[in-house]
């Protein structure tokens, strides 16, 4: 009979339940639009590891690890007869433990052991008294979304049956009862949030986007799409799609930072990671503007005593080129010492040509020079076959030393003699005007 009793009870319950709390916080609405909450500008040098931080401790996947303690309503009452503080009456978890408090009201308190399945959270007093008597509050928490809600219901009891009813005062629910009946208190919330739980790794999604410089938000490119559940998807560029990746625990730790291997100078952009727990009514958006920077060049490495020359090593690939792209390099020089070391180049450039020009003119005059004097040479000599035999004078005194010599010879006879004696002796000096004498020769 008593099973049938409580029975016929909750059916009344069932029946009776039309006051109704609905969610009016962020969980009721599943498509709310995410907001941003951080917006940040990355650099990375090409070929290396980046790492974009996607971190979230509302994110974390923690219902096998609390045994689905997560959500639980309690019933609270003040304001009795005695004008003391509140106290706690019963409460439950969502896994269907229930546990009254005053070892009075046990088995005369009951909660719906099905309340987190139907949503009907009413609390049934069986047989009201005087102590009963105050203000009753519905208490649901979900400490893995942060929610809080409160539903507040005033019990009063009366002796006479038809003064029995329930009426709203403008703020709260006023349920009058007659003596030694049983009484509703009715707290009902249908949201998914406190009745889905098997729904809710399916309701928690981490997916991330990118936008290519110059393309607008609404026309992004989804690239991972990440569930609560382990699914997985890859999207987007393929020569994109390989290198991107999240690790496997992130719904355990918060942490959905995405990693891109091997950086090229294509991946700039901006990126998007979208935490979207429709469960709990999170929607939350961390945006990321990535550049790709040139590479810092390496040092060259120091030869070993016992290595040999450097230039046996090859030189490393350009990894432009193994991409198959073109880049051009600019340089703009951002200070003065560039101006004043080009002037120098100039400047000396200018002064080894003035050094130049000046030794070919030196040279140049220095063999027109030679040349004149080569010219005046030349001249002399041409002029001296033309000289007047009447300026130079003859002295026959130079012949003497020859004929000094006294020869001793056998002369056939006296002329012979005189002859030689005449050349001996030393002769007068005379002009001898040799122009004439030529004239003489000429006329024979």
């Amino acid at each position: 009979m008593e099973l049938r009793s409580q029975v016929l009870l909750w059916k009344l319950v069932l029946l009776q339940s039309s006051v109704v709390l609905l969610s009016s916080g962020p969980s009721g609405s599943s498509t709310a639009g995410s907001s941003v909450v951080s917006e940040s500008a990355v650099s990375w040098a090409a070929g290396a590891r980046a790492l974009l931080r996607c971190q979230s401790p509302r994110m974390v996947w923690t219902q096998d690890r609390l045994h689905d303690r997560q959500r639980v309503v309690h019933w609270d009452l003040s304001g009795g007869p005695t004008g003391g503080p509140a106290r706690r009456l019963v409460d439950m978890y969502s896994a269907g433990e229930q546990r009254v408090y005053e070892p009075r009201d046990r088995g005369r308190l009951l909660l719906s052991p099905s309340a987190f399945h139907d949503g009907n959270f009413s609390l049934l007093i069986r047989a009201v008294g005087e102590t009963d008597e105050g203000l009753y509050t519905c208490n649901l928490h979900h400490h893995y979304c942060h929610l809080y809600e409160t539903l507040a219901i005033r019990l009063e009891v009366t002796d006479n049956p038809r003064a029995a009813g329930a009426h709203w005062d403008g703020e709260k629910e006023v349920l009058v009862v007659e003596r030694g009946a049983p009484a509703l208190l009715t707290c009902v919330n249908r949201a998914h949030v406190w009745t889905d739980r098997h729904l809710e790794e399916a309701q928690q999604v981490v997916h991330w986007d990118r936008q290519p410089p110059g393309v607008p938000h609404d026309r992004a490119d989804r690239l991972l799409d990440l569930y609560a559940s382990g699914e997985r998807r890859a999207y987007g560029p393929p020569f994109l799609r390989d290198r991107v990746a999240v690790e496997a625990d992130a719904f355990a730790r918060g942490d959905f930072s995405l990693r891109i291997d091997q950086l090229e100078p294509a991946d700039e952009g901006t990126y998007s990671c979208h935490l979207h727990h429709h469960y709990c009514g999170l929607h939350e958006r961390r945006v990321f503007h990535l550049k790709v920077t040139e590479p810092a060049p390496e040092p060259p490495p120091r030869d070993s005593p016992g290595n040999g020359s450097s230039h046996s090593s090859a030189p490393a690939p350009d990894p432009t080129l193994a991409r198959g792209r073109s880049v051009i390099n600019v340089i703009v020089p951002e200070s003065r010492a560039h101006f004043f070391q080009q002037l120098g180049y100039v400047l000396a450039t200018l002064l080894l040509f003035i050094l130049l020009l000046i030794t070919v003119i030196l040279a140049t005059r220095q063999r027109r020079r030679g040349g004149y004097e080569y010219s005046d040479k030349k001249s002399g000599k041409s002029k001296g076959k033309d000289v007047n035999m009447a300026e130079f004078a003859v002295i026959t005194g130079d012949q003497a030393f020859y004929r000094s010599e006294d020869i001793q010879l056998d002369y056939k006879n006296n002329i012979l003699k005189e002859r030689a004696e005449l050349a001996h002796s030393p002769l007068p000096a005379k002009n001898i005007d040799l122009d004439r004498e030529f004239r003489k020769e000429y006329c024979k």
